[in-house]
């Protein structure tokens, strides 16, 4: 089954051919037969009726360095294609919420990866909320008084960004911290958006493990461990990926959330679990194909397009 596939995504001059994931996702269509077209978010537009993408069919090569060819940039209307990637990286601001919208017109027709009304409604910090037993302590807020009263409950807490990624803007508030006001002015000049927090969990010294589920279901997990020193594990920021297996926890956990990423229609997604506990489903932009495929030998993007080509058919 040859696909039109075309993948909406951040600039691909800049990305790491051996750990993105978007890539690899590509690379792995492209092997599978399936032509590629390639073009960024700012690129899509609604033009009288019609969903369209200024863009560049696409071939890629694993030379660093060398690892694509754009061809002639085209128009295109994106419904004639079979798949569209919706895979670029958050933040998760109006932009990106306005890019859902657009796609939202052309699926399931042409086949949005992943489902763009979920995507939009499921961002990865707000779906854990729906699986409460699951997680630790949370609070969504931008009043301080509310803040202020979590942190005294729980003493040592992380405070982040709503709709942030990548570990930026993450704080870590210990018992003793004094920092709570300086933060939310800080963060009320950035925008109005609320703020979340969650209780510390001392597990994530030991890693935070991502756990990959394709169409609901758990195939492995990667071990993002924290550089010395520090809170986050986010390999942006320096933690290290080490292999791991799933755990008991994880499969319960998979299992209580994974019957509705299928039925929303979520392929590739990405969990994070800290010392037993899930806090976040990511569903925007995953990560961790290339790391886990290293360590445990399995072709997860052959296993994402079996999905994707299964719903086509």
């Amino acid at each position: 089954m040859a696909l039109k596939v075309a993948f909406q995504m951040d600039p691909i001059e800049e990305v790491d051919i051996n750990a993105d994931s978007s890539f690899r996702l590509a690379e792995e269509a492209q092997k599978r037969g399936h032509s590629l077209f390639y073009y960024t978010p700012d690129k899509l537009a609604f033009q009288e009726g019609r969903i369209t993408a200024r863009g560049w069919p696409l071939q890629l090569r694993r030379e660093i360095g060398n690892h694509f060819s754009l061809g002639k940039m085209q128009e295109v209307d994106l419904a004639d294609w079979d798949v569209v990637w919706l895979r670029q990286d958050p933040p998760f601001d109006m932009g990106y919420i306005t890019s859902t919208h657009l796609l939202d017109m052309i699926h399931p027709d042409t086949l949005v990866v992943n489902d763009p009304t979920w995507v939009r409604n499921y961002p990865e910090k707000l779906l854990v909320l729906q699986f409460p037993d699951l997680t630790p302590p949370t609070t969504i807020a931008r009043d301080l008084d509310t803040l202020k009263a979590f942190k005294q409950k729980h003493g040592d807490i992380i405070l982040k960004p709503l709709y942030g990624n990548g570990g930026a803007g993450v704080f870590r508030l210990g018992p003793d911290d004094r920092n709570m006001n300086s933060l939310l002015e800080l963060f009320t000049t950035i925008n109005n958006e609320p703020l979340i927090a969650q209780k510390f969990l001392p597990d994530v010294s030991q890693g935070d493990k991502r756990v990959i589920l394709v169409d609901g279901e758990p195939v492995g997990a990667i071990n993002r461990v924290p550089a010395k020193g520090e809170t986050r594990s986010n390999m942006h920021v320096g933690g290290r990926a080490e292999k791991v297996g799933l755990s008991q926890r994880d499969l319960e956990i998979c299992e209580a959330i994974g019957p509705l990423l299928r039925e929303k229609g979520q392929i590739f997604v990405g969990i994070d679990v800290i010392g037993g506990y899930l806090t976040e489903i990511n569903v925007t932009s995953p990560t961790g194909i290339q790391e886990l495929e290293r360590f445990d030998g399995i072709n997860i993007a052959e296993k994402i397009w079996q999905a994707i080509e299964g719903r086509v058919a």
